[in-house]
Formats: structure tokens, C-alpha cells, sequence
């Protein structure tokens, strides 16, 4: 039997709340924890209860921000984080990716969109709406093409690359590669010092345009 999803929404508007509930009420495999209105009490709760998933808008002023993501990375490094937000600012995307959310959703995504997320997001992997996922590729392609000469993987880096890319979090890279923890994010940082690239984001959109995952793979369905 398959365990349930267990899910943290934290989020301040009520019709938004009452939306995900009904939606999930009924449906074998999610399990509404809490529903959470301040950050605060957001970051005591998964130190507490250690949640599968939390679901958040951080783009609520005086509850919750972009910030909000980088404490809850902080309070639990394995923590599982899906946004389902109203803002669509380029800058403040780019921030909570590199701050440490796995997914992004609009609030515009249907049901079935919002629950593959959840599954996705639950697993560890990365789930984009075509919105979002848009918008990281032509921020892809908008980049000098930097020459594959000019920056040689090594066939190490290029597994890594792989692996991020389809989902995986550094210690289950590490297992698979029969490396240390350690290793895996000393070949991560070297990748990312090499491409010239900040973010996770930008990394996946990379092993996409040079052939080294399907988008399929990438958990990034368009």
C-alpha cells in the first residue's frame, strides 16, 4: 500500500486553503497536516513534525517572503518544498529556486497538474508549470552559448549533472556513484564554478539543451 503524502500548506488566504483542501479531501495517498498562516509557527512546525511536503505562497507581505524558503532549506536541509503562487516576477523565481525550492507552480495550474507536483515534489524531484518551465528555458537559450571546449566535463561531472538533473538530492547521488556526501558537493560546486551558472534551475536547463536528459527525466513535464 502506498504511503500517504503528508503536506504542510502554508498560506494566508482562506479561499486558497479552503481550494486545496477540497481538493485533496477524499483522495487516497495526500493527508492534510496543517494549515499555516505565519512563518514563524511554519518553521517550528517542520522541525516538529518533519512533513513530506510543504506547500507554500511565499509572496504574502508580513507572513511569508522568498526568505521563508531559505529558513525552512536551514531548519531541514531534506525538507521537500512546493510553490503554488500568484507571483510570476522573473528575479523572484530565480531567488526561491536558488534559495532551495524544489517546484513551482501558478496558482492558474489545474488538479492534476498540482497533484503530480505534489508526487513529484514528495519524491525529492523537480515539477515546473509550462509557465515557469517557459520562462527557464528562454532564460537558458538567453545565455551565451559557452563552447563545450571551453568547459570540459569530466565523465564524473557529467553523471553528476545527470543525476541532479533528474532529481536527485546529493546523498542519493552519492549512493548511487559509491561516493562520499562530501565529494558529490565538491564536484557540484566545481560544475557550477565551470559553466558559470548560480542556480539549480540553470544546471537542469543545461543538461536539457546539451542532450544529457530528456525533459521527461528532468521531472520537468512540459
Amino acid at each position: 500500500m502506498q504511503e500517504e503524502i503528508k503536506i504542510c500548506l502554508a498560506d494566508t488566504h482562506y479561499l486558497s486553503r479552503l481550494g486545496f483542501r477540497n481538493m485533496l479531501a477524499g483522495k487516497s495517498g495526500y493527508r492534510l497536516l496543517a494549515e499555516i498562516g505565519d512563518e514563524m509557527e511554519l518553521l517550528q512546525y517542520v522541525r516538529d513534525n518533519n512533513p513530506d511536503v510543504v506547500v507554500i505562497d511565499y509572496h504574502q507581505p508580513d507572513h511569508f517572503n522568498s526568505q521563508t524558503i531559505r529558513l525552512l532549506r536551514e531548519v531541514s536541509p531534506e525538507l521537500n518544498i512546493l510553490v503554488i503562487s500568484t507571483d510570476i516576477e522573473k528575479k523572484n523565481i530565480d531567488q526561491v529556486l536558488e534559495y532551495g525550492a524544489n517546484s513551482y507552480l501558478t496558482k492558474n495550474c489545474g488538479e492534476d497538474e498540482i497533484l503530480d507536483a505534489l508526487k513529484a515534489t514528495s519524491r525529492g524531484d523537480r515539477f515546473f508549470c509550462s509557465r515557469i518551465l517557459d520562462y527557464l528555458v528562454s532564460k537558458s537559450f538567453s545565455r551565451p552559448e559557452i563552447p563545450v571546449d571551453a568547459v570540459p566535463l569530466t565523465g564524473r561531472e557529467i553523471e553528476i549533472v545527470q543525476l541532479i538533473s533528474k532529481g536527485l538530492i546529493a546523498k542519493e547521488i552519492a549512493s548511487n556513484l559509491n561516493l562520499s556526501t562530501h565529494t558529490v558537493y565538491t564536484h557540484r560546486k566545481n560544475i557550477m564554478k565551470k559553466l558559470q551558472m548560480g542556480s539549480t534551475s540553470e544546471l537542469v536547463m543545461y543538461a536539457i539543451n546539451k542532450g544529457l536528459v530528456t525533459p521527461e527525466e528532468s521531472n520537468n513535464p512540459r
